[in-house]
């Protein structure tokens, strides 16, 4: 229901040379599970918001991808995630590389969208796209040496509508008043993503 046709294309540890993304590329990871200090990155999905998304596959223990690694840190390309925390901490733990600039869809939702509490990806998709997306596949081995043609769909389509969800959450943020501190926190991002790297992950720092 209202899925769009998405092109995908698999690489093997890193991204081929020459790949524009222009000003903005939605990115997604996939580990072997939810701790980034113990659970490999598999997998990293990028797409400029037009329906093509290039997939790269990472062997255990080779992370070089100097391409994807110039990509994520330059400074003219925001990239876009959603719950951002833990893309940037598994990516700054297995790349070395600092994300930046950085927007995240789950942060903007929380903070525009204060009537609800769902803020999952599939909870967007549907309230601001209109779009049903599955999340079936989110539990799988994402670290098998050859990917299913139904893992590689569903890992696409996790990057495929972050684009227009930020311009749908734009609206919001700045309706509300709220676009500053957005900006705030999407800067506070990599350091969030560092303390949880440093043993502070379950702790609110500005506790009392």
């Amino acid at each position: 229901m209202g899925r769009r046709a998405l092109k995908h294309h698999l690489h093997r540890d890193d991204l081929p040379a020459g790949l524009e993304f222009g000003q903005s590329v939605a990115i997604d990871s996939e580990t072997m599970g939810l701790d980034p200090l113990r659970d490999r990155l598999c997998l990293i999905q990028l797409s400029a918001g037009d329906g093509v998304c290039h997939l790269v596959q990472f062997r255990a223990g080779d992370y070089s991808a100097p391409n994807l690694k110039a990509l994520l840190a330059d400074p003219k390309v925001t990239k876009l995630f959603h719950f951002a925390r833990f893309d940037v901490a598994a990516i700054r733990h297995y790349l070395g590389v600092t994300c930046g600039p950085v927007y995240c869809t789950k942060i903007a939702s929380r903070l525009a969208r204060t009537f609800t509490d769902r803020h999952g990806l599939k909870d967007l998709c549907r309230d601001l796209l209109g779009v049903e997306i599955s999340k079936q596949m989110q539990s799988s081995d994402w670290g098998a040496a050859e990917l299913s043609e139904e893992q590689l769909r569903y890992a696409a389509s996790d990057v495929l509508y972050l684009h227009r969800l930020r311009e749908g959450l734009d609206a919001m943020l700045e309706r509300e008043g709220r676009a500053a501190l957005a900006r705030a926190c999407f800067e506070f991002l990599p350091a969030r993503a560092a303390l949880d790297l440093a043993g502070w992950g379950d702790v609110d720092i500005f506790a009392h």
